[in-house]
């Protein structure tokens, strides 16, 4: 790769690593639920006019927003309100050996003993985690995680079975298509939605830019730019970033503390999907696809 790639590569995962932090900060102000249509509004007003008519493809990419949508972001930003970031980014990492194991019963694709190490790894990295006695009784934010980690793994595996389509594309439409369950699902579970959003402050409003433009259109549209430059071997191992600049920045910012039990099991997770990003890329790609 060239020097200028790495490092807008290493930017990319800054990023995103980031997210949690700044997420969590504006959780703080605004229910997670509407935090998400909100999000998923912009980014679908920004991508929307840019892109493709997906004709023969609107029934896929329905079912694919309300999965991203009603299911993985609502459990992840409502677990996000209580589990500190740290663990939350390094819990999220399920997502590539949940979309290797998807991938072996939908489409066949025969994990090899290499693959299946690197999942035994990350799953025992995440029991070191999940045993810690701070969650003993309380479990609930471990577990949307983990669903919300499973069903971005079942969104990768819809992805791929779309077929050949633009990337902005892709996450236009799923951005159109999850706005509808995140609304209603807020309309539901949630109350004052206007006045939230009119009494939030500057804080609550940047992390809801961050999440739309930082996270979405600056960081996909780079890094969709950098797979087609790269070798998909070379490009997604920077993932591996994320959930470290996740643990420092929360540890930077939000005062987080770092247990024993949380750098061995994040340290195993992260080497679980490093054995998998390094033996297929190209799966693991597909589980960073969507927005």
């Amino acid at each position: 790769m060239r020097p200028f790639d790495i490092v807008l590569a290493v930017l990319v995962a800054t990023v995103w690593g980031g997210n949690f932090v700044v997420a969590k900060q504006g959780l703080q102000e605004i229910p997670p639920l509407l935090f998400m249509a909100v999000r998923f509004m912009l980014v679908a007003l920004c991508l929307l006019p840019f892109a493709r008519w997906p004709r023969d493809k609107l029934l896929p990419l329905a079912l694919y927003g309300l999965v991203m949508g009603g299911i993985h972001f609502s459990l992840m930003f409502t677990a996000l309100v209580t589990i500190d970031a740290a663990t939350a980014s390094i819990l999220s990492q399920l997502c590539v050996p949940f979309a290797t194991l998807l991938a072996a019963f939908v489409f066949k694709d025969r994990p090899g003993w290499r693959r299946l190490s690197g999942m035994a790894i990350a799953f025992a990295g995440v029991a070191v985690i999940v045993g810690e006695p701070r969650f003993e009784g309380g479990l609930a934010p471990v577990l949307m995680v983990i669903g919300a980690a499973f069903a971005w793994g079942l969104g990768a595996v819809q992805a791929k079975a779309i077929g050949d389509i633009d990337p902005y594309t892709l996450n236009a439409y799923m951005a159109l298509f999850a706005v509808p369950p995140l609304v209603v699902l807020s309309l539901f579970l949630e109350s004052g939605q206007i006045q939230t959003l009119m009494s939030a402050s500057a804080v609550g409003w940047s992390a809801i830019l961050y999440q739309s433009f930082a996270v979405v259109i600056f960081g996909y549209g780079i890094w969709y730019r950098l797979l087609r430059r790269n070798p998909i071997s070379l490009t997604m191992p920077f993932m591996l970033l994320v959930p470290l600049i996740g643990v420092i920045s929360a540890i930077l910012f939000l005062d987080e503390a770092m247990s024993a039990s949380l750098a061995v099991g994040g340290a195993l997770t992260v080497l679980g999907v490093a054995i998998i990003i390094v033996r297929r890329p190209d799966a693991a790609e597909q589980a960073v696809r969507k927005a």
